[in-house]
């Protein structure tokens, strides 16, 4: 498959040699952000403009994906107010020790690969804008990095960071601390994080990037770690072969513990 037969945007990418239309292609990949939490109820989607820009498609294409939304009831069109989220996740959170949490994010970190792919600045979208507490536009630090246990991959991870931490998110860095350590040794107190865990199938891009056929599910993780002042610091999007990560929780009555590997 050539580079340009799969378009990529910063919400997501198409595949132009899929079977499966455009249109439902962008509708899957909203509504897993919609149903995973991380765009929340309450929150405005992009215009037909913004989606037609983002994925390289007609607003023809752009407004049959938010119609599908609209119809599985997932997201509310109006006039001169645009589409907004109108689904609310049944998942109730489970509270856990947040120390232990970023322990074992950081020994997982050291005891795995990883392949710098991009660093840089972004201009902040939503719902990364949303998570981080900026404004749309906003630049951000963004890291792409690519997971790998045992030299076969293992996880595609996306991070977005606040541009005034990015003196300390170097390439020399990444490639051998995880970016949370990163962020302490600017000086940052990491005082809690919110994750949402979810499930979602490999796209074309996704595939050739963890070795696995398209279609495959994929675990898919986002994640938001704000300070002990409640200023988010770190948003990501990991994405995981699941024959190869889990997560385990260790269930108290008091607590729930969380283990990576």
């Amino acid at each position: 498959m050539k580079k340009s037969d799969i378009e990529l945007g910063e919400l997501g990418s198409v595949d132009r040699l899929n079977a499966i239309p455009l249109y439902h292609q962008i509708f899957l990949q909203l509504r897993e952000e919609i149903t995973s939490g991380e765009r929340p109820l309450g929150s405005r989607m992009p215009t037909e403009q913004e989606l037609a820009a983002n994925f390289g498609v007609s607003r023809i294409t752009a407004r049959r994906a938010l119609a599908e939304l609209a119809d599985t009831n997932l997201v509310a069109r109006k006039r001169r107010v645009g589409t907004t989220v109108i689904f609310e996740p049944p998942a109730r959170p489970i509270e856990g020790s947040i120390d232990q949490a970023i322990e074992s994010l950081l020994t997982f970190g050291r005891s795995t690969q990883v392949k710098l792919i991009e660093l840089g600045e972004a201009p902040a979208r939503a719902p990364i804008s949303e998570a981080l507490g900026v404004a749309v536009g906003t630049p951000l630090i963004r890291v792409v990095r690519v997971r790998s246990l045992d030299g076969e991959p293992l996880g595609h991870l996306i991070s977005y960071v606040p541009t005034d931490l990015g003196e300390h998110i170097t390439r020399a860095g990444l490639r051998s601390t995880p970016i949370l350590a990163l962020i302490e040794q600017a000086g940052v107190k990491i005082g809690a994080a919110t994750q949402t865990i979810s499930a979602t199938l490999a796209d074309a891009t996704l595939a050739a990037t963890l070795a696995v056929e398209v279609g495959s599910p994929i675990l898919r993780i986002s994640r938001t770690v704000t300070d002990v002042n409640g200023r988010p610091v770190q948003h990501i999007l990991a994405q995981y072969r699941p024959d190869r990560y889990q997560i385990r929780l260790d269930l108290h009555k008091s607590k729930a513990e969380m283990h990576f590997g």
